[in-house]
Order: structure tokens, then C-alpha cells, then sequence
């Protein structure tokens, strides 16, 4: 489902994680974010407190990335889940508490697998599902 310029892109670029619970969206900006070899996309729970109740709501995500030189983009829904422990969950605890001197810690990692890309970039493709 993700194609290599799809995986660049995510490994590339931030991610806008948007949710939605309570009647009310909510969209968040990630830097802590990886693409796994096997497709599904995980990001470290470092401030998700809405989107973590949002995704215990309803399990459903959009993810949104894109290159602001080249304005290629893409648009991921899923279904996300909440990991509290394993080797993902160790990797972001490391890269944050090194990014932040150990001021702060991930405290788990969402899981999201996508189960529909859309082409977000400007031209003929836009709106193409992949």
C-alpha cells in the first residue's frame, strides 16, 4: 500500500495526525514518527493526550505529510492503536529522552495501520487513491 515515494515522504517530512472524538476533529504536528519495513507507521506518545482519547474513541486516524519545496503530499487513513511497551515503544523512549536531555520521556507509541493512501499533491494525480 505504500509505495517507495510514499515511505520517503513519511521519513522525510513531519506528520499532521488528525483525530476525531467528542464531536470535535483535532489535528497535531509529530516529529517522533517511523515507517516500519512491514508498512505500518508508528509515532511516540510524547504529548497525544487528545489524540490518544480520540483513538480510544473510535480506533480511526488521517496522517498528513508533505515536502513544502516540491508540494508532493499524501493524505493515510487507518485504524490506530495504542502500544505501551516492546522494542518500538524502548526506540522512542531513547530518541526523546535524547532529544530532550531526559527533561521528558515517549510514554508509549501509536500504531497505525493505513488502509487507504490519497495522492495530496497538486496536478493531474490529485485525489488518486494508491
Amino acid at each position: 500500500m505504500l509505495n517507495e515515494s510514499v515511505k520517503k515522504m513519511l521519513k522525510e517530512h513531519m506528520w499532521d495526525l488528525a483525530t476525531f472524538g467528542d464531536g470535535c476533529p483535532n489535528v497535531v504536528p509529530v516529529a517522533f514518527k517511523d515507517v516500519l519495513d512491514d508498512g505500518t507507521l508508528v509515532v511516540g506518545d510524547v504529548f497525544l493526550e487528545t489524540t490518544l482519547k480520540n483513538i480510544c474513541e473510535n480506533g480511526k486516524i488521517a496522517i498528513s505529510a508533505y515536502d513544502p519545496q516540491s508540494l508532493e503530499g499524501y493524505q493515510i487513513k487507518g485504524t490506530a492503536s495504542y502500544l505501551s511497551e516492546g522494542p518500538v515503544v524502548d526506540a522512542f523512549k531513547v530518541m526523546v529522552e535524547d532529544m530532550f536531555h531526559g527533561a521528558v520521556t515517549a510514554k508509549g507509541a501509536v500504531k497505525i495501520v493505513p488502509e487507504k493512501v490519497i495522492v495530496a499533491t497538486p496536478g493531474a494525480d490529485n485525489k488518486k487513491v494508491l
